[in-house]
């Protein structure tokens, strides 16, 4: 924080004790965080405290406590993730400014401006925004807006991310992710074959028959595996070159990423944006030259294998990736960190001031010291009359500019010494301490506010969201088959309606519109209507251009189709139905609309819901929890079906052999043998990157149904209409007729619904 301070910077994201994104780093202490503020706010920058996690029901009710020490202090703003979280302090801290955490995966101006309306002074956006979709924020919503210009870039939309709870139970969006992005993969063209769903073990007979026999040929092709394995770790970003256009794109404050990075990496990072920031506003585009020497030095302080310029004049690229691992050991630039050492890490900042010191024979010394628009006056002891030789103006001068360790310097101090004048350098130094202190008070003290009470009933467990009308309300928009509960399925593929529809036990379908086309709506709604199923349609996990452009062709289709719900999963979709016309159809957020907390969950049916998807990163514990402090909210499960387990903009297609612009299913292969299941959804251009072993609640019937949601869901994405029966089958046998028959999945998971995350 201080070499940020010290660079430049001016604003610093800073993580207390708690509820922050960097779990493991060596967050301040209550106090520390205090003298945190203390020192951003003298020096004249703004300390933001991250509160973006995703909170736990149990921890709702510690938040203010945490949260109220740093608001008195003069906190800035927080940055929130958490629904909850942000509902929570709008209400308990009003004045307090909320920016939007790129964990909420702000892809677009609708999301923005419902976060302005719910009170959100800045939205960050995700990391994969084009110069063209900020422009669109800049041009509708009037927000501040935050965007990233150097750093690290997650290969996953931030927040849309499991892979790391799914392999060890350490969430990213609880602030402690293992980064398995980092790891080797093994990709298709290389390790592995491509495949559809009905090619199943073909990839692995391919490679023990197929391939050439040459020698010279086979060692190419391993070291071409070995230098395109490291195919999800992407290049830091570096925006030096097109920083004048992200500015003109309307971004408002420019972050530097600087995860678990060092002080030194942190200042010179700083001070080389701080300087070309400087130069652009000072001359415009035709004066902005970047050195050779400042490119350098930040390769010099952070090489992952070169940079990239992220997405904003492009949507991915193989470009982008590191590919290769990053080296182990690389000689430094020792003169470079010693320059930085010394200029910006150990050494203190100090802010100019003026003074004048006054000192008449016979009366109490005064200092009157000023830092616009500040000033003090103090007086200190009686000047005495000089025995021997008198103090003149410059010794008396001499003796005050010594202002050693304290956050300042004399920038202009004067003085007059009146008379036969004599005073004891303790005195002196007694006046100049307290002028300096009584200075730096009157710097901090506009920070200063007093936080109301939380008042009773208001801790978080003890309030229901949910009025009896608005369930009323909410039962009202859903087709209820009369038996409890409903019985579920989602559809990625076409191939599996007709078994599903068939299925006597089957109440509702989900067809997911990355594999069904508008020319399919109107035929499947009518075959799920006939079969007696009430059908939805689920919208795309990332909603942007690409997404709009194709839902804006196809909105006749949409009108006509008969859905009778509508999945969403992004905090776009709400709005943009409601432009379309539709807002008449009942809404089901999906589970990466995290509702972690009652208070969470609350927000939501305020934003449009009616009805939530429990998330996937609660235990059974706490998911009881949830669903007994958010009475009076309707939910559904997944209990079985292959997690989302990281969702990109980039594509492993495009960065193993070009793109296709062809939907393809292929597998990718982790360090230990683990096959992950993956989709590039073209005419959204995403890939959806799938857990290899599917979750299945099979025997946690008891422990499903105490939970009484009102759906259960099976989602199938990568099974053969054969396997989607098997499944069908087998889950309705055990939680609508109690039967304890085989299970036909043999290699699943339970996910987090036993061990939870961290």
């Amino acid at each position: 924080m201080k070499a940020a301070v010290n660079a430049g910077a001016d604003a610093v994201y800073m993580g207390g004790s708690r509820f922050g994104a960097r779990a493991y780093a060596e967050n301040p202490e209550g106090d520390q965080f205090l003298e945190a503020l203390d020192y951003a706010h003298l020096h004249g920058c703004s300390l933001y405290m991250t509160v973006n996690t995703l909170v736990k029901e149990e921890e709702l009710g510690q938040l203010y406590d945490f949260l109220m020490p740093c608001y008195e202090r003069g906190l800035d703003a927080v940055i929130v993730q958490d629904m909850g979280v942000f509902s929570f302090i709008r209400k308990h801290f009003p004045d307090l400014p909320i920016h939007a955490s790129t964990q909420m995966t702000v892809t677009g101006w609708r999301s923005a401006a419902m976060l302005k309306e719910l009170g959100a002074s800045r939205v960050v956006t995700a990391r994969e925004l084009s110069l063209a979709e900020i422009a669109q924020i800049r041009d509708h919503v009037d927000i501040e807006i935050e965007s990233f210009v150097h750093g690290a870039l997650c290969y996953c939309y931030s927040g849309q991310c499991l892979l790391s709870s799914l392999i060890g139970g350490r969430s990213g969006n609880r602030g402690r992710c293992a980064q398995p992005c980092r790891l080797p993969y093994d990709a298709p063209g290389q390790a592995l074959s491509f495949r559809t769903g009905s090619e199943r073990g073909t990839g692995r007979k391919n490679r023990e028959n197929g391939g050439e026999k040459t020698g010279g040929k086979n060692r190419e092709k391993r070291q071409q595996e070995k230098d395109n394995r490291y195919l999800m770790s992407l290049k830091d970003l570096c925006t030096l070159d097109i920083l004048p256009d992200i500015i003109e794109a309307g971004v408002y404050s420019l972050k530097i990423e600087g995860r678990m990075k060092s002080p030194r990496y942190t200042a010179g990072v700083v001070s080389v944006y701080r300087k070309y920031v400087d130069q652009y506003l000072a001359r415009g585009r035709e004066g902005y030259r970047i050195s050779d020497e400042d490119r350098k030095m930040l390769l010099d302080l952070f090489d992952r294998g070169g940079q990239t310029e992220g997405y904003y004049r492009q949507h991915n690229g193989r470009d982008m990736i590191a590919l290769k691992e990053k080296p182990a050991f690389r000689q430094g630039n020792q003169q470079l960190f010693d320059r930085l050492d010394a200029e910006y890490v150990h050494s203190g900042k100090q802010e100019p001031i003026r003074g004048h010191v006054t000192a008449r024979e016979g009366q109490p010394v005064t200092l009157y010291l000023e830092k616009a628009p500040v000033s003090v006056t103090v007086s200190g002891e009686v000047v005495q009359t000089a025995q021997n030789q008198p103090m003149t103006e410059e010794k008396l001068l001499k003796q005050i500019q010594k202002t050693g360790g304290s956050p300042f310097y004399f920038e202009e101090l004067t003085g007059q010494a009146e008379g036969s004048c004599f005073l004891p350098v303790q005195a002196l130094n007694g006046l100049r301490r307290a002028g300096l202190e009584q200075l730096e008070e009157a710097i901090l003290s506009p920070y200063r506010r007093k936080a109301e009470s939380e008042g009773e009933n208001e801790e978080g467990v003890t309030e229901r969201p949910v009025s009896a009308a608005a369930k009323e309300e909410q039962e009202r928009s859903f087709v209820k088959s009369g038996k409890s509960p409903e019985f579920l399925v989602s559809l990625e593929s076409p191939e599996g309606l007709s078994v599903a529809a068939a299925h006597p036990e089957v109440d509702g379908i989900y067809l997911d519109s990355t594999g069904f086309g508008p020319e399919l709506w109107k035929q499947a709604v009518e075959q799920c209507h006939q079969a007696g199923k009430f059908c939805g349609l689920i919208f795309p996990q990332i909603f942007r251009q690409e997404a709009e452009e194709f839902f804006m062709a196809a909105a006749k289709e949409l009108r006509e189709a008969g859905f009778d719900v509508l999945v969403i999963r992004s905090m776009e979709e709400p709005r943009f139905l409601r432009e379309l016309g539709l807002g008449q159809i009942p809404l089901v957020f999906d589970s990466n609309l995290y509702a972690m907390n009652h208070q969470a969950a609350a927000q939501m049916i305020h934003m449009g819901a009616g009805r939530l998807t429990f998330p996937l990163e609660l235990n059974s514990r706490e998911l009881e929890q949830l669903k007994e402090a958010s009475e009076g909210i309707g939910w559904e499960m997944t209990i079985y079906g292959h997690y989302p387990a990281m969702v990109s903009a980039q594509c492993v297609v495009r960065t193993t052999k070009g793109c296709t612009k062809k939907p393809e299913l292929l597998l990718i292969r982790d360090r230990v043998g683990k096959e992950l299941p993956v989709k590039n959804h073209c005419q959204f251009c995403y890939n959806t990157i799938y857990n290899p072993s599917p979750l299945s609640l099979l025997g946690q019937e008891d422990a499903v149904l105490r939970l009484q949601p009102e759906g259960l869901r099976l989602v199938f994405t990568t099974e053969t209409p054969a396997q989607i029966q098997e499944v069908m089958d087998a889950f309705a046998d055990h939680f609508r007729y109690g039967k304890d028959t085989p299970s036909p999945i043999k290699d699943f998971t339970r996910g987090h619904f036993r061990r939870g995350v961290e």
